[in-house]
């Protein structure tokens, strides 16, 4: 009876301490853009990953507000099955000079996709929805404040912009911007190797987040796993004659 009990408390403890360490993951399932960096002045295509965090309703439109304070001048979205893209436009408070010289007086300033009648995000599934953005302003990061509803009615705001000490409950997209110095300097002073071009690289970072979410849900199996096998040995010390 008391090698069942000891068996009980470890398997307890595995499952406690895989459950502790999987928690970040769960808990930063929100809408991403991947990559999300890129290079002032060049062109970049992005995606924006929206996870269905509901049980029992669909995600059925995705809205994501594009800035006009630094307008960007090229906006196109690759089509989504299933899904209908429509852009709005704003006219600019101050006209912007383009690379060619013309003259840019209105930006895109929201994408929204909407499903159609049996392609919703269903629960515990996510979509994509790829961007091709350029030339990219002259700023640290762009901020997309993004909408998401669900069948249900509800409406989540994906709208917080990052602050310092902590992520925020409903944090919005943020793509960083770096200097084309800042990257030609970083570029020299790294050990050569084969370079991707960052509009290539859309599930990187994404990658690395499932890579580490699987890693720490290993190291907690393991570490319940060694608490059952103390116990057991414990128990056995605990039963055998003294000499």
């Amino acid at each position: 009876m008391r090698l069942t009990h000891v068996v009980r408390a470890g398997v307890a403890v595995a499952a406690a301490v895989t459950a502790a360490l999987a928690f970040p993951a769960l808990a930063s399932a929100h809408v991403t853009v991947n990559p999300n960096t890129a290079v002032q002045g060049g062109y970049t295509k992005v995606t924006f990953r929206v996870p269905n965090e509901r049980d029992d309703a669909g995600t059925t439109k995705v809205e994501v507000a594009i800035p006009t304070d630094k307008p960007i001048a090229s906006v196109s979205l690759k089509p989504v099955q299933g899904w209908t893209a429509a852009t709005e436009t704003t006219k600019l408070a101050t006209p912007v000079k383009t690379e060619g010289g013309a003259e840019l007086t209105e930006a895109v300033s929201k994408i929204t996709w909407t499903a159609d009648a049996n392609s919703a995000i269903k629960p515990h599934q996510f979509q994509e929805f790829d961007v091709s953005l350029g030339p990219l302003p002259q700023v640290d990061q762009i901020v997309f404040k993004a909408l998401q509803t669900y069948s249900s009615g509800e409406v989540v705001r994906w709208i917080d912009e990052p602050a310092p000490g902590g992520e925020a409950e409903h944090p919005a997209p943020v793509l960083k911007l770096s200097k084309k110095a800042d990257t030609a300097v970083a570029g020299a002073t790294t050990s050569a190797g084969p370079t991707v071009n960052a509009a290539d690289s859309g599930s990187s970072a994404s990658s690395s987040s499932d890579g580490t979410a699987i890693g720490l849900g290993i190291a907690g199996l393991v570490l319940g796993l060694a608490g059952l096998v103390v116990g057991v040995l414990a128990y056995r010390r605990a039963a055998s004659p003294s000499a």
